[in-house]
């Protein structure tokens, strides 16, 4: 017989206690904990794997010596998407556990169905738990929409590699997976699925702990890249709670903003790459459209004149883009000023308002002031404060800066301009884009580095303008 326990988790960290608590000891958050019942089986052979699985996997781990260890070259598997293969590390790799998350209707459907039937040569079984097969049949038909010269009436080689599942229970699951036997397994969403073992509601911790456990040990021992489309909570974590982020190999969080039509597929968490890679996508009627250039799509199309407006040179990952900063410095008509930024921190632009008032004597402490990041993302690279710290006084002068000057700088609390990295291929962007002038710190300048040169400026054609401190670069625009 399966013995049964009760537990109580902690629905914003998951912890696990034996009784009650009104305050969570891991994350301090008053009554959070909820009752659960456990059942654990006696058997600890996974249901997908059989009784007569070879006994080979079953051997005893030993401990070996680093350098007796034989490294092999990873296997990834390409997809037509360059996008999800760039945040994904350089595509997917054999037996990884990915999980995606993001808020409802921003797209993580739409993106995974649409990896799936754009695969055709990699048999994909896509299980989902929300929607039956004819609304995935409709969705799929939506997406090929664009696709005029297909004759409908032949099954085309898209459809022959993606095989659609409606199931939650995870001992069914495994059966069609045994019998269908997939290279990719796609799971929408992993708070639908429950599994026997466990006494309790789809969605709650141990569900969703023994799911992706479940489906963790299927992954390794049989090398299938699985991908787990999960919710998020209203303060924008990935439900679960933090225990699903610990469990898998690799955090994709979808997010953009339900106004514009760029999505954002960021990496949080990724054992076999880059943590900090993006990709742009555009939602269109039928289906997500790659971004390969996000600057063209970040710079607004503007005639010289507007104050307030400036160009900054940032970078996310391995790839550099040109955004468009802009700041709104009014008086503030109710005696308390107001501090708002979109994409920005606020605490960063308390910050620098500080320094533009000690550093280079701008009164700002009873002016209203506005910071916003166009595009609907958001930046925390510290090289875009010059252009932030431009963009403000343009603002609160009224006097426009050139639409052909970028800036890619950090500041200092002392007013100086640090030096950032990767300053070539900033300055490499901005020259592609048709830019005449950036303002760089001179810190990343040949003469100021102790050790080897850091900057060749002779195969560049823009105008390098290296500065020091920020009064030296109002004194260039506006002097």
């Amino acid at each position: 017989m399966a013995k049964t326990k009760i537990a109580y988790f902690c629905q914003s960290c998951g912890y696990e206690s034996p009784k009650w608590l009104g305050k969570c000891p891991s994350c301090q958050q008053w009554n959070t904990f909820v009752e659960e019942i456990l059942e654990k089986g006696n058997a600890s052979v996974p249901d997908w794997k059989t009784s007569s699985a070879s006994t080979s996997l079953q051997r005893a781990n030993k401990p070996v010596e680093v350098a007796d260890i034989t490294f092999r070259e990873e296997h990834r598997l390409l997809t037509p998407d360059k996008e999800f293969n760039r945040v994904l590390g350089g595509g997917i790799v054999a037996g990884s556990l990915v999980l995606i998350g993001g808020e409802p209707g921003i797209g993580k459907s739409t993106l995974m169905l649409q990896l799936a039937l754009n695969m055709p040569n990699v048999k994909v079984l896509y299980v989902s738990g929300e929607e039956s097969d004819h609304q995935i049949k409709m969705r799929a038909e939506r997406l090929r929409e664009s696709e005029k010269s297909k004759v409908k009436s032949q099954k085309s080689e898209e459809e022959k590699g993606c095989y659609i599942l409606t199931e939650t229970s995870t001992q069914n699951i495994f059966k069609q997976i045994e019998e269908l036997q997939p290279d990719v397994l796609v799971i929408d969403s992993i708070q639908t699925l429950h599994s026997a073992h466990v006494e309790s509601t789809p969605g709650s911790v141990s569900q969703v702990r023994e799911c992706t456990a479940e489906l963790l040990r299927f992954a390794k021992e049989t090398s299938t890249p699985v991908f787990l489309i999960g919710h998020i909570t209203k303060d924008g974590m990935i439900a679960g709670p933090k225990i699903l982020e610990h469990m898998v190999d690799t955090v994709l969080q979808f997010e953009g903003d339900r106004h514009h039509v760029y999505r954002i597929l960021r990496t949080i968490k990724n054992r076999f790459g880059s943590s900090s890679e993006l990709g742009i996508y555009e939602m269109l009627g039928e289906g997500l459209r790659e971004v390969s250039n996000p600057s063209e799509i970040l710079l607004s199309q503007r005639e010289d004149g507007l104050s307030g407006i400036t160009i900054s040179a940032t970078l996310e990952g391995m790839r550099p883009m040109l955004i468009e900063t802009q700041a709104l410095v009014s008086a503030s008509p109710y005696g308390t000023p107001q501090r708002t930024a979109t994409g920005f921190d606020t605490k960063r632009m308390s910050m620098l308002l500080a320094v533009l008032e000690k550093r280079c004597g701008f009164r700002l402490g009873a002016k209203d002031v506005f910071l916003n990041i166009t595009g609907g993302i958001r930046v925390e690279d510290p090289a875009i404060d010059l252009g932030l710290a431009a963009a403000i006084i343009s603002s609160h002068e009224d006097i426009p800066i050139s639409a052909k000057v970028c800036f890619a700088g950090e500041i200092g609390l002392s007013g100086e301009i640090r030096a950032v990295n990767r300053v070539e291929q900033r300055i490499a962007e901005a020259q592609k884009l048709g830019f005449e002038q950036i303002f760089i710190s001179k810190y990343n300048m040949p003469s100021a580095a102790k050790d080897k040169g850091k900057l060749d400026l002779s195969r560049y054609t823009i105008d390098v303008k290296p500065v020091g401190r920020i009064e030296e670069v109002f004194g260039l625009l506006f002097g």
